[in-house]
């Protein structure tokens, strides 16, 4: 059955076949593999891997790494490597208050992080601020505006049936509510728009991170911020589900009860006669309030044990990753707490469990993984995202 063909808004600056795509991915498994290793490992002949690998160094998306035995052992023992340098990717998402940017070039590293103050429920709004704040980051480092592989959107909100692009969205953007947004933001910058579930993006993020991508083909990534929202790698890919909607655990917890997020977090302080009003106060409150954060955590574990335990028995994922805003400290602890649970459970179940870890991005795994989606696109299998 053949896919549906990539909207315009979605269709990334940089276009490659499917062998292309599959030497790419290999390469951020491996790190780096010379050309001999690549073929063995994707079932291809020397000449093959040579024809791609030399389209690839082209188009500057790998380059050959120094390598001491390379002039004895020939040009098929030079290692290669993903280069950071075949394209830039933009990565924003709305807070209360603020507008969060992020450029990453090809192999994920993040270039540029940018804050600014932002208030407005209009996603042409949104758009401009964007733009001018582009133009001010182009200006102070030089990048070129012909590089940009397009920027990924992290919204707050499930997809529609039907269109991933038009959302329903937490009360601060209502002005996103219902409307194209890929198709809008794109018009308005000019370049192609991903628009993306914010613990979806987290995911990705979480996945591409060191140690994780090259080890784990599957992953399910918990995100707990304002909200809690989860995402799921499938076999190195991003699983959306019919809708566009898996991964929409909050629907687990639902909102007039306690719940394993930072705003609950936030209620539990105040209650405590903690004037606090943003999730960034709560790691200053680390040592001070420790029994009181002790016993929320604590709470939290118990909440997400079964939500651990569904996604374990449905995905049967390598690991098992918590994210969000919360203070890193704060996660690992939480992660700490449900790896415990799982030795501790003694149900017979002998095959292998996943591992449980603790995110080493916090709260920029949202921003980090927008950027992610135009590089994503440009490696993963053809129609993917």
């Amino acid at each position: 059955m053949s896919r549906p063909s990539t909207p315009p808004s979605r269709r990334p600056q940089i276009m490659l076949n499917e062998p292309q795509r599959r030497v790419l991915m290999q390469l951020r498994i491996e790190g780096s593999a010379p050309r001999t290793r690549l073929a063995q490992l994707l079932g291809m002949n020397g000449a093959s891997m040579t024809r791609l690998t030399q389209s690839l160094l082209a188009l500057d998306l790998i380059e050959e790494q120094d390598s001491i035995d390379a002039q004895a052992r020939g040009r098929p023992m030079v290692p290669l490597t993903v280069s950071g340098h075949g394209g830039w990717a933009i990565g924003a998402t709305p807070h209360p208050g603020w507008l969060e940017l992020v450029i990453v070039d090809f192999r994920g590293r993040p270039l540029v992080h940018d804050t600014t103050p932002f208030d407005s429920p209009d996603p042409r709004i949104f758009a401009q601020t964007v733009e001018a704040r582009l133009q001010a980051i182009a200006a102070t480092h030089g990048f070129m505006r012909g590089k940009f592989l397009g920027m990924g959107v992290a919204v707050p909100g499930y997809a529609l049936p039907g269109d991933r692009d038009r959302r329903i969205v937490v009360d601060r953007v209502a002005g996103w509510n219902d409307v194209p947004l890929a198709e809008m933001l794109a018009d308005a910058l000019s370049m192609p728009v991903w628009i993306e579930n914010d613990a979806s993006a987290a995911a990705l993020a979480e996945y591409y991170q060191d140690g994780i991508i090259g080890r784990y083909r599957s992953v399910l990534t918990l995100f707990l911020g304002h909200g809690i929202g989860g995402g799921l790698i499938a076999e190195r890919d991003l699983f959306l589900g019919e809708h566009g909607n898996a991964g929409e655990v909050g629907r687990l917890f639902p909102g007039h009860r306690a719940r394993p997020s930072g705003i609950d977090l936030l209620h539990v302080l105040r209650e405590a006669g903690v004037a606090i009003d943003s999730l960034a106060g709560i790691e200053a409150l680390l040592g001070s309030h420790a029994p009181l954060i002790a016993a929320w955590t604590e709470r939290v574990i118990g909440q997400l044990e079964q939500a651990v335990m569904s996604g374990t028995v449905w995905l049967d994922p390598g690991a098992i990753i918590l994210s969000g805003a919360l203070p890193i400290a704060l996660l690992q602890r939480i992660a700490e707490g449900l790896a415990e649970r799982s030795r501790l459970r003694d149900d017979g179940y002998r095959s292998t469990l996943p591992a449980i870890l603790s995110s080493r991005i916090g709260s920029r795994a949202v921003v980090i993984g927008a950027a992610m989606i135009p590089v994503h696109a440009v490696t993963a299998s053809q129609g993917a995202i």
